[in-house]
Order: C-alpha cells, then structure tokens, then sequence
C-alpha cells in the first residue's frame, strides 16, 4: 500500500468506530472431551487445503429452514464442507451455548450464509440493507450491529461405522469459540486469525445421523487482530469482515490419518532436460493399538509404496526421493510457464494409506513443475528468472470483493482481462484469496505474489507511523501459523512466485526468524521477499524491491524519468491514481447529483474514491483534465477527456517499464500496477472496474502489452519496437507519420529492416524532429509497424504538445511529483465530429460463447482522423453494456478511407438477442447498430 517514506504519514484505515470484543449469551460450559485435539496449523504440522465450494454474492432469502446435513464419508481427501451455515446475532439469541449447537435446534428468522461467508454479505444478499455499492448507501448500514459476537451454526450426517472425525477449517475472522453437539471443543484464545487452520478431533461427540458444530464468532478489528483490513483502498465494510470467509470441512478416516501431503520439485535449468521430485506426506496414528500402514500411489507418472508402522499417537513424515524411487527422476519433464511463454501442464499427486487392507485416508493435489529465482542485480533490484529465462514481470494488484464473497464466475472472468491485457502478474496484499482463485491463476499462467498487510496489525510492530497495534506473545503464535498455513496451502500452485512477508515494512528480527522458521518447515522452495517496500530484515537482506509511488495523477513523460516511480528496478506498486469509469458504470454507482459534483467540483470529497484524506478528491486529477484538454463542459465531456487521459498515462506507465527492461544501465525488472481492479464501485485504483466495464485505462494497458508492439519515448522522442512474443521478428518496417488536429499531414518517416529477438526491444534509427515546420501545438502523431508484405502488426497513435508538461521534482512527495505547466492537448477539441460506417454480425462459435465482428470504416467524409473510436456491446434499447467481453482491439484512431475490423467474445445471450454495437469516441459520432 502507497507509504509516506521518512516522515507521518496522513493514511489512516479510518474505521469510524471501535470494536467492542463482547461476550455471548450466558451459557453453560461444556465439559471438554478427554480425547481431544485442537491444533493450530504449526511448523511440520500442515495439512492439505479443503476442497471449497464457490458461493455467489446474490440470492438467499433471510429466512429459510435449515437444509438437510451434508452427509461425510470416510476416507475423502478433501472432506466434506459444511453446505450451509444459518447466522444471527448474539444480541437475539438468548440461548446457552449448549442448545444452540445440538441437533434440532430450530434457526427460524435466522440468515443463511452458505457455506463461507462474513456476516454483512449475508445481510445483504437476504436484502436487509440496500446495495452498498451505490451513491452513499452504505453509511446507512448501523456499525453497532457488528460490534457483537454472531453465530455460524451448521449440521453435518454420519453413517455408524466406526471411524474417526476431525473439523478442519481456516479462515474465521477475528476469532470464534468452537462447539460441536452442544460441547464447546475450542475458544477464541486459540481460534485468532484469519489465515490460521486448526484441525479438531471430535470423535468422541460425533454420533450417528445429524451433527451440529456452531461458531461463535468475534467482531473484527484489523488494527487489533492479524485479520484483513483495506486501509485506504475503498471505504471499509461496517462489519469489517467478520465471519468466516474459508469452507469448514469434516473429514472422516480410519485409524490413521494422511496429511501434509505434497511434491518438492527440483527442475534443471537452463537445459529443462529432467526434474527430481520428492514426495512427502506424514501419517498419523490416531488409534489406540500399533498399526502397520501402508502408504501407496502416484506422484505424476512415478508409483510409490512404502509400508510403516506406527504406535499409537506416533506422528511421521514419510518421504520419498529419486534416491529409492527412480521413477521420481523425470527425463523430459511438461514444464509449467507463465501465460505467452509456454503451457501450463498440471501433474497429480494421488496416495492412499491403508490398514489391514482397508483404505483410512487418502489424499489428492495437484502440482506444477517449474524454478522460479529472483536474484538481486547490480542496480539492486529483484529480477526474475522463470525456469532459467528472465522475465519482466507486469502485473498489477488484485482486490478481492469488499464483502469477501466468492464468486467462481466472476472470477474467471476477471482473470481472462488479466490475460486479455497482457500482464503475467497480480500482487496480493493480504486479502488472500481461496484455493479456487490460486487453482484459476494456474491454470490461466497468472504468476502471483502473495503478501500480507501493511499498516493495520500486520505491521504494528514495525511501523509506528501507522494505526498496528503492538504485538503480544499470542500474536506471535498466529503469525507463526498463519505463515505456516498459507505456506502449506500455496506452495504446491506453480504460479506462486514469492511471497511477501512485509509490506510497506519489514519484519523485525524476531518476526522474521518466525516467518522463516515457517517456511522452511513447509518446503517452501520460491523467493521470500522481506518487504515490498526498500526495506531490509537481518537474515533475507535487501528486498530488491521499491514503493515509490506515485499513487495519484502524473503526466505520462514522468514514467520515463529514473527517479520516483519512473522506470527502473522493480516498483511493487504504483500508478497515477485515478480511473474515472465509464459514463455506463458511473450512472450504475452514482446518484445524478453526485455526478455533478464529480465533474464541477473538484476539491470535494468523493465517497467513492478513499476514506484517506490523501485520496479522498480528485483535485489534482481534474486540475491536470482541465489544464491540459480545457475545462469540461458537462459530464459527458468530462468523461471523454477522462478517458483520452488515462489511456495516455496507462498506455505510457506500461510502456515505459518494457522499454528500460533492456536499459544497460539500471534497467527495469518490474512493475505492480496498483491496482487491476476495485473490491466495489470506485474512481481509482482500477484498470477493471466493478462491472467488468473497460475504460481509457484499460485499452491503453492492452495497446502498451500487445505481443508485438510500436512506442513513441515521450523522454527523447525515438520510436521503439517491443516484442513481448518468443519469437524473434525480423524484416519489420516502422513508420512515424504526424498530423495537424484537421488531418493534414506535416512529417512522415520510415525504416525497413527493423529486427527485434525474442522478448526484446529495439530503439530504431528513427527519432523524431525537436521541431516540425507548420505543426500545430496540439498534434497527432501515428505509428505503424508492418512485416515485409506490408500486412500491419501494431498501430499506435499519440495526441502531444510542443508544449511539454513540467514537473518540479524537487518537491515530489510519497504519492505525487507536482506539474508546473501542462501539456497543451486543447486543439484536439476542434477536431470535427464524425459518423463511421459500422457493419456488424454475430455468430455462436461453441456453446455459450459468441463473436461478434465489427467493421469500421472512416468515410472520408472530412480530412481529420477519428480519435479513439471506442466500441461497446450494448441492451437492445443501447443503454446497458453486454458484460463480460474481450475485444480484439478498441478504442481505435482511423484516418480518412481506413476501415479497420474487430472482434469480441463474449457469452451467448439467445438467437432473439443479439447484442447491439455502439460505437462513440473522441470525435466519433455515437451510432449504435444491430449485429444480428
């Protein structure tokens, strides 16, 4: 998160209210069973991740019976989740404990939370507040109701065979006193935390037919608890998360039980000629009795077995390498890479331990075979190596949704932008998402760098400058098992590269050896980084990393310049800030007063910006829209210029770092856009926004991260050819042509012969003129790269000034560089408005999914280009855009005679209904027409 380096920062989480960690009802203590366990998830102790059941945002009544008691097999791997909690509040439930959590209790007027969900996101999706992500609506929600504990009760079945029973679950925020059939099994002393994974034994209170376990649940505090929080992201949720936000799973086994099952691999690089890999997996002797197991299956295509024997209680890792089994020593391994460098093959893990014949537990994970190295250069920065080859990693930071409700549909969809814009990486700090989103990332070859929180609790021992409070020793122990839980859970997905355990700060020397002592327990075998930031820790050193900024608005020349956040080393976050949505989004989250305000009065506080007074207008937004392309006449103007803006400065950003990627001196080795998307409706921080609606800044991240891509250097005015494919490309031609506003034609250039390898970068012979004769203050200028046949590969056009924007460096602070004078972009408002020819069809390609292909075509009918023609899929009536889509290309500029077409796919909506085609831009004339 952005950080005042050196001095106060002015951020603050801005939680309007404190959290009160109140009692329950009165009730009864239950006698605790003799045989019990209650472990947290500690060193070598991990188990493997629960299967978990993807739960939507919308659609349960507030008040419903309970649904019938998921029934539990033995031997299942990934358990059974429990399918439905019913929740209420402890201020409406009077009675003890005991009778809350036995069998029959009636739930009637209680709220069903599916199988995870924190307590608003239940609320809302029975309707009982408005939608919070409109206009101001979630100041109405009442705070108080979540300064008390809530219950989570659900029922589970059994068969009467004779096996053992065991509660696993994660995710519990802040913290929860556990029963089980009217018997308390654990307290929120040792259930803290919300990444922290306890497994409890309940044999001896299972019985045969239905089972109740309930949770008592504590409000949530991030500055208190190591939890989550979201700081100056967006305006934080009432309840502040609490709940429980991971599936809760019964597991049934025989006497002994299998866990911490998984694959250390060891590839060779450079040559990927052959990988070693090492199973382990420790077994557990829950019986009374010595027992002799057997443990057998496949690692990939390798067989394994072993037989063990084990005394009662006796706990033992099992491991198998190369050395005894040959078969774990792969010539010719299906190595996994990222997403535009290769496939992304998966192998299983599949073992089953028996007793006397008879199957106690099994287990079943996937995992990829892959070498990730992020040495430090000699400018200092992390540079990546990916399975021998270095990579520039261009990511940007994802959001969860505000009410940490998962839905599996709407994440896929926002993966596919990832791709769709060409980026390879998403930064999660904190907030880190289920299995499914990891299992989504490896599949789609999205590399992830995972990370906990900066400035709440997480950093409370290290950073004074935030609202953390100090840690105690109990904090310590759920910091160490909240390292060992992820560790155990993310170390098997082959796209996690790093994890972060510091953020803005780094660990102190104790924490550190905590986190570490973790991570080594779990084999975890990728790059620890201490901080995003540049700060170092004792034992792992520099961080090679740095947070810089800026986080609002720059003009795009600023990423060119090695200094701040320009482009050099690895920026972990950073970007100019703002992202206006769409006009279609913007009339969804804002009221049409509000809209007013965002356009005639820049110094106000936008609700939908930042709780962070930092962040909280768009003063220095707006003043750099109106500075540099003329004060707004209505918010239709507004938005237009809006988008011209960010497109430039995202377009630029991305841009930038590609080109210094090959930079002899100080090259760039990364950069984290903050951030890819909003965790609700929002006016910064976005290339995605909330729903799923594409702005400037997303087609100008698109147009800079193409496979084969022409770009100006807004620094020294050369032309620069980027080849993000790996393939090298030769025998290309780059032309530079610059126009007036009215189109007519002042310079034009060409090189033949341009060559550029394999993910490199070549800065051609062709730099442009310090001055042109008869060019306009405001000018157009148009880049074009084509093979040898003429056929074109990358078009690329710019809107400049002879007048260049300028930045006073000197008093650049932790989140901006001031501008002094503008760009002068304003005669691009004399450019006359035109109506292009628009064709369009669509046709069902598979089912569920369709094309439509759009022909656009500049009639000639004026000597000027259109600018930015921008084309949305739309309702019939035109009013509502048809999301998801993924374009071939948009937000496109055509000179007169040029036609140009485009696709998008996107999700069949039935023979009767095919979508409309709207088209509008900068000075294209808005025409919508049928593609039936």
């Amino acid at each position: 998160m952005p950080q005042q380096l050196g001095r106060v920062s002015p951020r603050r989480p801005g939680f309007p209210f404190p959290s009160v960690r109140a009692g329950g009802p009165p009730h009864r203590r239950a006698r605790v069973p003799g045989r019990l366990v209650v472990t947290a998830l500690l060193g070598l102790l991990v188990f493997l991740a629960p299967a978990l059941t993807p739960v939507g945002p919308t659609g349960r009544a507030a008040i419903v019976p309970s649904a019938a008691a998921a029934p539990v097999t033995v031997g299942r791997d990934s358990g059974t989740a429990l399918s439905q909690f019913m929740i209420q509040s402890t201020t409406l439930v009077t009675d003890p404990a005991a009778e809350v959590s036995s069998p029959g209790y009636p739930t009637t007027g209680w709220y069903d939370a599916g199988p995870r969900s924190t307590v608003l996101a239940a609320l809302l999706a029975a309707g009982v507040h408005p939608d919070p992500f409109h206009s101001t609506n979630q100041k109405s929600i009442p705070a108080a109701d979540f300064t008390v504990p809530w219950w989570y009760r659900s029922d589970f079945s059994v068969d009467g065979r004779a096996a053992r029973t065991y509660l696993d679950f994660s995710g519990v925020t802040s913290a929860a006193d556990v029963f089980v059939n009217g018997r308390q099994v654990a307290t929120a002393s040792t259930v803290a935390g919300t990444y922290t994974r306890h497994e409890l034994d309940i044999t001896t209170l299972t019985r045969p037919g239905t089972n109740t376990v309930a949770f008592r649940v504590q409000p949530n505090d991030p500055r208190k608890h190591l939890t989550v929080g979201w700081l100056d992201w967006l305006q934080p949720p009432p309840d502040r998360n609490m709940g429980i936000v991971r599936d809760v799973v019964v597991r049934r086994s025989g006497p002994v039980v299998l866990r911490d099952a998984h694959v250390v691999t060891d590839l060779a690089v450079p040559s990927l000629a052959s990988a070693d890999l090492t199973v382990k997996a420790r077994l557990r002797n829950d019986s009374s009795r010595t027992v002799t197991a057997l443990l057998s299956g496949t690692a990939g295509p390798a067989a394994l077995s072993r037989r063990v024997t084990l005394a009662p209680g006796e706990s033992r890792t099992v491991v198998h390498s190369p050395a005894d089994h040959p078969g774990l020593h792969l010539p010719s391994p299906r190595v996994w890479w990222p997403a535009g460098m290769g496939e992304q093959p998966l192998y299983d893990l599949d073992l089953t331990v028996t007793v006397d014949g008879v199957t106690s537990d099994t287990s079943r994970t996937a995992f990829g075979i892959r070498d990730v190295q992020a040495p430090i250069n000699a400018d200092g920065a992390r540079q990546y190596q990916i399975n021998g080859r270095p990579l520039l990693i261009k990511g940007a930071g994802w959001s969860p949704d505000e009410f940490l409700r998962w839905d599996p549909v709407y994440a896929e969809d926002r993966m596919r932008y990832v791709r769709d814009l060409g980026l390879n990486t998403l930064r999660l700090e904190g907030h880190l998402e289920p299995d499914e989103f990891f299992d989504l990332a490896d599949r789609y070859g999205i590399l992830t760098i995972a990370g906990w929180e900066c400035c709440n609790k997480w950093e409370g021992e290290v950073n004074p400058a935030e609202s953390g409070e100090k840690w105690d020793a109990a904090d310590h122990a759920v910091a160490r098992a909240s390292m060992a839980a992820e560790a155990a859970r993310l170390r098997h997905h082959p796209g996690v590269i790093s994890f972060l355990i510091g953020s803005d700060a780094a660990p102190n020397a104790e924490i550190e050896s905590e986190y570490l002592q973790a991570l080594r327990a779990a084999d975890w075998n990728v790059p620890v980084i201490p901080s995003a930031s540049g700060k170092s820790t004792p034992v792992t050193g520099r961080s090679g990393m740095r947070m810089t900024g800026p986080y609002d608005w720059v003009p795009p020349g600023y990423w060119y310049d090695k200094r701040e956040g320009g482009a050099t080393g690895f920026n972990s976050e950073t970007s100019a800030g703002p992202s206006i949505p769409t006009l279609d989004t913007l009339r969804r989250m804002m009221t049409p007063a509000e809209l007013e305000t965002l356009w005639k009065q820049p110094s106000a506080p936008q609700y939908h910006r930042s709780p962070s007074p930092t962040f909280s207008t768009l003063k220095l937004y707006n003043a750099a829209l109106a500075g540099r392309y003329g004060p707004p006449t209505d918010l239709g103007d507004y938005v237009r210029k809006a988008q011209l803006a960010q497109y430039e400065n995202v377009r630029a950003q991305f841009e930038a770092y590609s080109r210094n990627a090959k930079d002899p001196k100080a090259p760039a080795t990364g950069v984290i856009y903050w951030m890819l998307n909003s965790g609700w409706t929002s006016l910064h921080w976005q290339l995605i926004d909330r729903y799923l609606d594409q702005n400037g800044a997303y087609f100008g991240a698109k147009k800079a991260n193409e496979p084969l891509h022409i770009q100006y250097g807004y620094d020294n005015r050369t032309v620069s050819v980027v080849n993000n494919r790996s393939t090298a490309a030769t025998a290309l031609n780059a032309r530079v042509t610059l126009f007036n506003p009215d189109g007519a034609e002042k310079y034009d250039r060409t090189v033949t012969g341009v060559g550029v390898g394999a993910r490199g970068v070549t800065t051609t012979s062709l730099t442009l003129p310090a001055a042109v004769p008869g060019l306009a203050r405001t000018y157009l200028a148009r880049l074009l790269l084509t093979d040898a046949t003429g056929r074109e590969l990358s078009r690329n056009v710019y809107w400049l000034s002879t007048r260049n924007d300028v930045l006073d460096h000197a008093r650049a602070d932790w989140y901006h560089t001031p501008t002094t004078s503008y760009a002068d972009l304003t005669g691009l408002n004399s450019m006359p408005q035109v109506t292009l020819d628009v064709t369009a069809t669509t046709t069902e390609m598979r089912a569920g999914t369709s094309t439509t292909t759009v022909t656009l075509r500049h009639p000639g009918t004026t000597g000027a280009p259109v600018l930015l023609a921008d084309v949305d899929l739309v309702s019939a009536d035109g009013r509502t855009p048809k999301l998801p889509v993924q374009w071939s290309d948009n937000q496109i500029s055509l000179w007169p005679g040029e036609s140009v077409i485009v696709k998008a796919s996107h999700r069949t909506v039935g023979p009767d209904h095919a979508p409309r085609v709207r088209v509008s831009g900068w000075n294209a004339r808005a025409v919508t027409v049928p593609s039936g």
